[in-house]
C-alpha cells in the first residue's frame, strides 16, 4: 500500500490522542483532589465554628489531607501541558512541545507511557512537513 504525502501518521496521531485523553484524566483527578480536600475545611469550618468549638476544633482541620492539594494543583498543570501537546501532536506543529505533552501524560499511567512511545517514534513526520 503505497502512501501520499498528504497521508497523517497513525502513530503520531495516536499518540496525540493519548496524551491528550492522559491530560484529561489527570486534570480531572486533580480538580477532585483540590475541590474534595478545600470543600471538606470549608464545611467543617462553617459547621463547627458557631458551635464555640473546643480544643478538638484545632485538631479536626489539619486532619484533612493538605498533600492532596499538594498533589492535585501540579496534576492539573501537567494535564494542561498534556492536552496543548497533544493538540501540537495531533497538528503535526512541534515535535518538542508534542514530547513534552506526551511525557506530562505520564502520571496518568499506561496512556503517558504508550503516548511518549507514539510520538518518540513519529519523530519523522515532523521533519517530513518541513
Amino acid at each position: 500500500m503505497a502512501s501520499n504525502g498528504d497521508s497523517r501518521g497513525g502513530l503520531l496521531t495516536a499518540g496525540g490522542i493519548l496524551s491528550i485523553v492522559g491530560g484529561a484524566l489527570e486534570i480531572i483527578g486533580g480538580g477532585i483532589m483540590v475541590l474534595l480536600t478545600t470543600g471538606i475545611r470549608m464545611l467543617l469550618r462553617l459547621a463547627l465554628l458557631p458551635c464555640h468549638p473546643g480544643d478538638w476544633f484545632e485538631c479536626i482541620i489539619p486532619v484533612i489531607p493538605t498533600w492532596l492539594i499538594i498533589v492535585g494543583v501540579p496534576l492539573i498543570v501537567l494535564g494542561i501541558l498534556a492536552i496543548v501537546g497533544g493538540i501540537s501532536a495531533v497538528r503535526r506543529k512541534s515535535f518538542g512541545l508534542s514530547l513534552a505533552g506526551a511525557i506530562c501524560a505520564l502520571p496518568s499511567s499506561i496512556l503517558g507511557i504508550l503516548a511518549v512511545i507514539f510520538v518518540s517514534l513519529a519523530r519523522r513526520e515532523f521533519r517530513a512537513r518541513d
